[in-house]
């Protein structure tokens, strides 16, 4: 059984940052849950965006069950009720979706599985708050910026949110984002570095890792 919502949302706040990721090969899933890890990162975003994805989750799941107990394993990209039922069932911790779907709403709230939706307008974060989202994926993040989220903040002061997309692991960046009032940011290929992946430079990646979270402790 997923944890809490309340327990994940918590885990989202102190983590601060949010890698998201997704490849083709188990291998290398494994290699960069590893460095996020090794990294200080307790909280992992897996996406469910190619063939094996279904496959590569599980074995992702067994790694942090074998020697990462304190982390929270998730699937992002979820777009249906059926695919938040499927991962739940394999050991997702939270689903977190680029829409908002009250049926995916809905069936997370009869799993107690949190449901972080994805929103872009304030009409798409009312009917996201309205079917009980607690945190809400700002997305794209790179369209919507830091001044996006100040406007909307006063319309919304009972959720939290989290960019994803164009957030940078940069103290420029950082800073604008938490200073506009988010809980944590979401960050795909600007934190987990193509060229270090396709190199197989994981001491590196590691490296990159702990600096961005670094200047994230250093900012709190």
């Amino acid at each position: 059984m997923a944890p809490s919502p309340d327990v994940i949302i918590a885990a989202f706040e102190q983590s601060g940052i949010i890698p998201v990721f997704y490849h083709d090969d188990a291998d290398i899933c494994l290699e960069v849950l590893q460095a996020c890890y090794d990294g200080g990162l307790r909280v992992f975003e897996f996406t469910s965006r190619g063939a094996n994805a279904r496959k590569n989750f599980e074995i992702l799941r067994d790694r942090k069950q074998a020697t990462m107990p304190d982390l929270y394993l998730g699937i992002g990209t979820i777009k249906q009720a059926t695919d938040a039922a499927a991962y739940a069932a394999l050991g997702a911790d939270f689903i977190v979706c680029p829409v908002t779907d009250p049926e995916t709403a809905a069936w997370c709230k009869s799993a107690n599985i949190v449901w972080i939706p994805g929103c872009m307008t304030p009409t798409e974060i009312s009917v996201a708050e309205k079917n009980g989202a607690q945190l809400v994926k700002l997305f794209p993040g790179n369209v919507l910026g830091p001044g996006y989220v100040r406007s909307i903040m006063p319309l919304f002061p009972n959720l939290k949110f989290m960019p994803t997309g164009g957030v940078e692991p940069t103290q420029v960046s950082m800073d604008a984002w938490f200073d506009a009032g988010v809980v944590c940011v979401g960050m795909g290929s600007n934190l987990l570095s193509k060229s270090l992946i396709e190199s197989k430079d994981w001491q590196g990646l590691k490296e990159k890792i702990m600096q961005t979270f670094a200047i994230l402790r250093a900012m709190k």
